[in-house]
């Protein structure tokens, strides 16, 4: 039955192929023999000339041009069930293991849409400051592929939900950073499709409709981007946008989030595109757009990008731009080049209309409202939160890329004022930590209050740094508090009558003794002490730290602070 639903597809009575049809404990798969052959990549001129000539003269070459970048995001939402009916959907099951007469298009099953999908679609809408649609419908876009059980699939056409907006990012610092704007043209709900299996040896695929009509948020930019760099860092910032919303998990291996990237170049100067840089097919445009798929990584994206724009440019260059057409190509990882996949299709070919099945989608103000209430705070809000405690860029961006990660440094700084050192500990020790065990930072046993605790007893005093990173490092593998451990390790705080200063047992706490260690450092170091003398007293951190070293982290840090300045001040 379900091979007469591909028409295109080489069809044979049933009893002649057994394997046609294959069901193992409710597991039921489709398979198909292809009769089309893979289109061949057109032979494209090459320059007659070594390596590095040739890359010297391409590199040339793209200082002439720019290039105009666009990419469609599509987001697969988390909830429950699907769009349409009641089956959820979990990455890994068995094939065709949730599916229902609705997923699999069987005649007479109609569609109920899930109410969630609407919640997510305004969440994100909102927070990429896009216009709401208060009114929006469901349109049929009409293609055919095996992969598409109904012949079509739920989207929206002419009127999306969410449209006119952008999204805000830092560049890294070591891309040479600054701040970038990017639009966004539109933001629509529709339906995922299935998936085909690929056999092997090419001679057949099979059909898992696991994935069909599972939600999802399309998200199409506007042509801002001009680098592989900023696109790859705006599908970074989309998976971070919709990891903090809470609206998918934005996992790239699993098919959560995917790119398609729509690439142009033009001379520089020329207002004109050579192809067309609009991603959206609603604007009719007269050129020809390459669009890229096949992008399983946010590197994947910037490497075949780059890869495109020195084709096309060197196309341009050597006078074969009409060999660059409206097409669909796929990046190959192993070659590292772009590839033809199939011709793209126009708007024409989907045959839009109205979905008769499906009644329109109405918002209210007051349901919008409440939604925008329970946004959280969002990463462009929070890195400019932390930019205003004063850390570096390089803080900000590693600190506001994980949410988890935010959480437990904002959790940090409420106990420990101390935010620049909160920042280091967790960006440092608690960092490599995490990458040596391959475990997140809700995975660890240390807690951001006693990261606040520790650090406290740090600046108090109460214990040196080195005593601290043993403690820290006892806290993420078994867990525990710092009290706790202070006095499990009988680092039990003393008081010296003389100078109040909490110590260890172990620590050189005799003010002579400091004294001495202090005077042999200041000697050593005649050239520092005169520049310190001289105003530069941030000096004062380098004299402590040969002191710690000399008494090999067993010096009262209270204790030594006060000797040493009043011995660089000269009062003793």
């Amino acid at each position: 039955m379900a091979l007469t639903f591909f028409r295109g597809i080489q069809t044979r009575p049933i009893w002649l192929y057994p394997s046609a049809f294959v069901a193992t404990k409710h597991v039921f798969y489709c398979t198909m023999k292809s009769t089309q052959t893979q289109t061949l990549e057109k032979q494209q001129p090459e320059l007659k000339a070594s390596a590095n000539t040739q890359s010297k003269t391409l590199d040339n070459i793209l200082t002439d041009y720019e290039a105009i970048i666009g990419l469609e995001t599509h987001v697969q939402l988390s909830t429950q069930t699907k769009a349409f009916c009641s089956c959820p959907y979990n990455y890994g099951s068995q094939p065709n293991a949730t599916v229902c007469p609705i997923c699999m298009g069987l005649p007479g099953a109609l569609p109920v849409l899930n109410s969630k999908v609407i919640e997510h679609a305004v969440r994100l809408g909102l927070a990429l400051n896009c216009k709401l649609s208060y009114n929006s419908k469901f349109d049929r876009k009409q293609y055919f592929y095996p992969d598409l059980p109904k012949g079509y699939q739920i989207s929206q056409f002419d009127i999306p939900i969410a449209t006119g907006g952008y999204v805000d990012l830092d560049l890294p610092v070591e891309f040479g950073g600054g701040h970038r704007r990017f639009g966004i043209t539109r933001v629509h709900m529709e339906e995922d499709a299935g998936k085909l299996l690929h056999t092997g040896n090419g001679s057949y695929s099979q059909v898992d409709l696991n994935r069909a009509g599972v939600p999802l948020l399309e998200i199409v930019s506007e042509p801002d981007m001009r680098t592989g760099i900023e696109a790859a860092e705006y599908a970074a910032e989309v998976q971070r946008l919709v990891r903090y919303l809470g609206v998918s998990n934005g996992n790239m291996q699993e098919g959560s989030l995917r790119c398609d990237v729509n690439v142009s170049v033009r001379p520089i100067g020329q207002l004109e595109f050579g192809t067309k840089e609009r991603l959206s097919c609603f604007h009719n445009l007269d050129e020809e757009n390459v669009e890229i798929k096949n992008l399983n990584s946010f590197s994947a994206v910037q490497r075949s990008i780059d890869f495109e724009i020195s084709r096309q440019v060197l196309l341009h260059s050597q006078g074969h731009g009409d060999q660059i057409v409206q097409e669909t190509r796929l990046w190959e990882e192993g070659a590292q080049k772009t590839v033809t996949m199939r011709k793209k299709e126009g708007l024409a070919d989907y045959r839009y209309f109205p979905e008769p099945d499906l009644p329109e989608v109405v918002l209210t103000k007051e349901y919008v409202d409440d939604v925008r209430s329970s946004l959280p705070e969002l990463p462009e809000m929070k890195r400019r939160r932390y930019e205003k405690m004063g850390l570096s860029m390089q803080d900000i961006l590693f600190l506001a890329n994980d949410m988890n990660v935010a959480d437990f440094f904002d959790t940090t700084i409420a106990k420990c004022a101390d935010v620049k050192l909160a920042a280091n500990w967790i960006m440092g020790d608690i960092a490599a930590y995490m990458k040596n065990e391959k475990l997140s930072i809700n995975e660890i046993k240390l807690t951001p209050q006693e990261l606040g605790e520790l650090i406290a007893s740090i600046k108090s005093g109460t214990i040196s740094g080195k005593i601290g990173k043993e403690i820290l490092f006892e806290l993420m593998a078994k867990g525990g508090t710092v009290k706790g451990m202070i006095k499990e390790k009988d680092l039990v705080q003393a008081i010296i009558e003389i100078n109040p200063v909490p110590v260890r047992k172990e620590e050189i706490v005799d003010p002579l003794e400091i004294g001495k260690l202090v005077d042999k450092v200041i000697a050593e170091n005649p050239k520092q002490l005169e520049q310190y003398r001289g105003g530069k007293t941030k000096l004062q951190g380098y004299f402590a730290g040969q002191v710690m070293k000399e008494s090999k982290g067993k010096a009262n840090p209270g204790l030594l602070n006060k000797i040493l300045v009043e011995k660089l001040n000269g009062k003793s």
